[in-house]
C-alpha cells in the first residue's frame, strides 16, 4: 500500500515544517489539516525503524506483540525550567540543569504508601527550548523560573504554572497552593584556598596523624622523626586531601593501609615523612585567628568526612576532642544551624546533632560539599518537610528565555528543592517534546511507513506468526486514520502473511476495513473489540469528550458481527463512583448482547506510574468527594483492592447472565482469541505465554 502524500498536501492549512523528535534519526514533517476535527492539531510524520513492538513479559495479557501506527504521549508534558536551576543529584549534591548530561544519576520520587520517597533515577534526554518564562516565588524565598506548561507537585496534586487561555482549563498554581519539597537549595561553596585549608584542618585533625618525635636511631646523625599520615576507607576524601596538599606543594605517597577483613572495607592512606612537608601540613591545619566563611564551610566538610554520620535520619558529628567540638559548633552557629551537644559518653566522646530534619541535612550537604558522598545518601527517605513553600506570586517575565527540558526514569526530579514534573512516557514511548494532557489529542506522531516495515518484518524467517494485538496503547482508528489510511496497509500485510491479529478501538471507523478483516479471517484468526466504559451522556462527555459516541460503537459491534467477525465489548475501565452504576453497566451489557458481542468483559481502573497522579488530579478538580475512597482503594499501589475488583467483576457477570436470558440466541461468531479483563465470556483457554503479574490497561479512559 502506498499513501498519496500529494493529496494530503491539498488539505494542509500551513506550509510544511520540520521538527526533530528524540528517538528518530530524521526530522519529522509537521502537517496540519484544514478540517473541523483537526483544528489546532499537528501531525508529525516520521519513518519508523520497526512496526512490531514486543510487549514486556511482566504484562499479563494474552499476546506478545502489538503495532502502534500512531503515537500520542498521553502521560507526557512540556517541561521547561531555567538553565541555572539546580537539580538534586543521586549523591545529594546539585548540578545546574543546563549542565546535566544523558546518563547522569539524579534523584526522583515514587509514592510508597502515604508518602513520596526519594529514589535514584537517570537522565534519559535533555534539550533546550525558547519559551515565555514565568517566575514563581515561594514563602521561604525560593524562586523558580519555568514555562507556563511546567508542572510542580503541590499539596493538591500536579499543577501547571499557569492556566491555558486557549484551551480548556487545566490544574494550575494559585496563591492557595503549597509546593512539595524542602525548599531552595543552598549555593555550593567555592573551593578557594581558604576552603581547602579549612577542609584539611577538619579532616586531618579529625582523622589524621601529624607528629614530630626524637629518638636515637643507629646509623643516623640525629633522632628527629616527622610523620604525616591519613588513612580512610573512602577514596573520595583521601584523594581530595591529597590534591589539596599538592596545591601547597606537599606531595604524598598513597599506599594500602589495611586489607579488607570480614565485613570491614579496605583502607588506603597517604603519607609523607619529609620535615618541610610535615611542617607545611601543620601550618595548613593551624587554627585561624579570624576564619572567613570559605574556611568554615571547608572545615565543616572535613569534620563530616572524618567524624560525621547520617543514619536513621539523624545527622551527627562526634569526637573526643573538646576543641574540635567547639570549632564545629562555632561554624554551625555562623550558618544558622540548630543543634544540640550530647554527652560526653563514658569514653569521653561528645556528639553534635543537627536538628531540622531533611531540609537542614540537605542544606549542610550543599553548603559545605563533603567528599564522602555515601554519607549524604537520602534515597528511600520520605519527602516530609516543614519548609514554608506556599506560593506567594506567579508573574510573567515578559520575555522568552532558553528553558531546559529533560526526561527521567521516574517522571519527575527535584528542581531547587521542589518536586518537578518532567516528561513521563508509557513503556512503549520515549519523550517526544509534546505537552502532556492536551497534546495527546493535539500532537500526533504518524509512522508513515509502518505498512511497508511490517510487511518486511512478517516475511522474516525468524518471525513465528504470533498473534498481534493492536489498539493496546493508542487507538489506531483515531480521526486522522481517515486521512493516512495506514491500517488498510497493516491489514493487507497481516492478510498476506496469514498472521492472526486482533484490534481494540473506540471508533466505528474500523467498519471501513470490514472487507480486509474478512479476507484475513479466511486465512487466520481475527477478532475485534470495542471499549465502551459508559453510555451515560454526562459521564461520556466528562471522560471521553473527543471519542465517537458509545452507542455508535455498539452499532459497529452488530455490523461486524453480521459480517462474520467475532467482535466483543469491554466495559473498561470501570471506575467506582463514576461509571459503575449497575443500571448503566447492565444497559451496556444488554445492548452488547443484543448486538451479538462474542465476548463481554470488564477492566477495573488501575493507576500505574504517572497515571495515578493524573487521575488524582482529575478527581481533585472534578470529584473531590471521591478522593478519600480512592486513597483507600489504591493504598497498596497501582491496582484496586481485590474486594472492589471482585465486586465490579461480579456486576458485569450478573448483567451478562441476565442479558443472555433475555437474548438466548443472539448472532455470535466463534469466540475470539483476543480477550482481556475481569472475566471473559468464553470457555476457550487463553494462549500460553510466560506468567506475569497484573492485568494491563491500555489507556486511562
Amino acid at each position: 500500500m502506498f499513501v498519496r502524500w500529494d493529496n494530503l498536501l491539498n488539505d494542509t492549512a500551513e506550509e510544511q515544517q520540520q521538527h526533530h523528535l528524540p528517538g528518530y534519526r530524521d526530522p519529522a514533517v509537521i502537517r496540519t489539516f484544514d478540517a473541523p476535527e483537526a483544528l489546532g492539531t499537528r501531525f508529525y510524520e516520521v519513518r519508523a525503524k520497526s512496526a512490531l513492538n514486543r510487549v514486556p513479559d511482566r504484562s499479563m495479557v494474552p499476546f506478545r506483540w502489538t503495532i502502534n501506527p500512531y503515537r500520542g504521549c498521553s502521560h507526557a508534558c512540556s517541561y521547561c525550567v531555567h538553565g541555572e536551576t539546580p537539580v538534586l543529584m543521586a549523591d545529594s549534591g546539585t548540578k545546574a540543569i543546563a549542565d546535566l548530561e544523558v546518563g547522569d544519576c539524579i534523584l526522583g520520587t515514587v509514592r510508597v504508601g502515604n508518602y513520596r520517597r526519594y529514589v535514584a533515577t537517570e537522565v534519559r534526554d535533555r534539550w533546550v527550548s525558547v519559551k515565555p518564562a514565568y517566575r514563581v516565588m515561594l514563602e521561604d524565598g525560593t524562586a523558580l523560573i519555568a514555562s507556563g506548561d511546567h508542572r510542580f507537585l503541590s499539596d493538591r496534586g500536579w499543577k501547571h504554572v499557569v492556566n491555558n487561555a486557549r484551551k480548556p482549563d487545566r490544574p494550575h498554581l494559585t496563591r492557595n497552593n503549597k509546593l512539595i519539597g524542602t525548599g531552595a537549595f543552598a549555593d555550593p561553596p567555592l573551593h578557594t584556598s581558604e576552603y581547602e585549608r579549612g577542609y584539611l584542618c577538619g579532616l586531618i585533625r579529625g582523622d589524621g596523624h601529624v607528629g614530630s618525635y626524637q629518638y636515637e636511631r643507629a646509623g643516623r646523625s640525629h633522632g628527629d622523626v616527622h610523620r604525616f599520615r591519613l588513612a580512610l576507607t573512602d577514596l573520595g576524601a583521601l584523594r581530595r586531601a591529597r590534591d589539596y596538599l599538592r596545591n601547597i606543594d606537599v606531595e604524598t605517597d598513597e599506599f594500602a593501609f589495611l586489607a579488607a577483613v570480614g565485613g570491614r572495607r579496605p583502607m588506603r592512606a597517604i603519607r609523607t615523612q619529609a620535615r618541610d612537608k610535615v611542617a607545611a601540613v601543620r601550618e595548613a591545619i593551624r587554627w585561624p585567628i579570624s576564619p572567613n566563611d570559605d574556611w568554615r564551610k571547608g572545615f565543616l566538610a572535613g569534620m563530616f568526612d572524618a567524624e560525621g554520620s547520617c543514619s536513621n535520619g539523624v545527622f551527627r558529628i562526634a569526637n573526643i576532642d573538646c576543641q574540635l567540638i567547639d570549632w564545629t559548633t562555632f561554624c554551625l552557629r555562623r550558618f544558622g544551624f540548630d543543634f544540640v551537644i550530647e554527652g560526653p559518653r563514658e569514653n569521653g566522646v561528645r556528639t553534635v546533632r543537627i536538628r531540622g530534619g531533611l531540609k537542614e541535612r540537605l542544606r549542610f550537604f550543599h553548603l559545605t560539599d563533603p567528599a564522602i558522598r555515601r554519607k549524604c545518601d537520602i534515597e528511600g527517605m520520605a519527602l516530609k518537610s516543614e519548609a514554608k513553600l506556599g506560593v506567594v506570586s506567579i508573574e510573567p517575565l515578559g520575555r522568552a528565555m532558553p528553558l531546559y527540558d529533560m526526561t527521567t526514569g521516574t517522571g519527575d526530579f527535584i528542581a531547587n528543592g521542589v518536586v518537578s514534573h518532567n516528561c513521563f512516557a508509557r513503556p512503549t514511548h520515549t519523550y517526544l517534546d509534546l505537552n502532556a494532557r492536551e497534546d495527546f489529542e493535539r500532537e500526533i506522531v504518524v509512522k508513515v511507513n509502518v505498512p511497508e516495515v511490517l510487511r518486511a518484518e512478517l516475511a522474516r524467517p525468524s518471525w513465528k506468526g504470533e498473534h498481534v494485538a493492536m489498539g493496546t496503547n493508542t487507538d489506531p482508528y483515531q480521526w486522522v486514520e481517515g486521512r493516512y489510511r495506514l491500517m488498510q496497509g497493516i491489514w493487507e500485510a497481516l492478510r498476506d502473511a496469514a498472521n492472526p491479529a486482533s484490534i481494540l478501538t473506540k471508533s466505528p471507523l474500523l467498519l471501513r476495513d470490514t472487507g480486509l478483516l474478512q479476507e484475513l479471517a479466511e486465512r487466520a484468526e481475527v477478532s475485534a473489540a470495542f471499549s465502551v466504559p459508559t453510555i451515560d451522556e454526562k459521564a461520556w462527555r466528562a471522560t471521553e469528550p473527543h471519542t465517537p459516541h458509545p452507542r455508535k460503537r455498539l452499532e459497529a459491534v452488530a455490523e461486524l458481527t453480521r459480517a462474520g467477525i467475532p467482535t466483543g465489548v469491554l466495559v473498561a475501565p470501570l471506575i467506582p463512583g463514576v461509571n459503575d452504576d449497575p443500571a448503566h453497566v447492565e444497559e451496556i451489557v444488554e445492548l452488547a448482547t443484543a448486538a451479538g458481542a462474542s465476548h463481554i468483559g470488564g477492566i477495573a481502573l488501575h493507576l500505574r506510574g504517572e497515571v495515578r497522579d493524573i487521575w488524582f488530579d482529575w478527581l481533585g478538580a472534578h470529584r473531590p468527594d471521591l478522593v478519600p475512597h480512592y486513597q483507600r482503594l489504591y493504598r497498596r499501589g497501582a491496582y484496586m483492592q481485590a474486594p472492589e475488583r471482585e465486586r465490579l467483576g461480579e456486576m458485569v457477570a450478573v448483567a451478562r447472565e441476565r442479558a443472555r436470558r433475555r437474548h438466548p440466541d443472539p448472532p455470535r461468531p466463534a469466540p475470539p482469541r483476543f480477550r482481556r479483563g475481569l472475566d471473559a465470556d468464553t470457555d476457550e483457554p487463553p494462549p500460553q505465554r510466560a506468567p506475569a503479574r497484573k492485568p494491563q490497561q491500555g489507556a486511562l479512559f
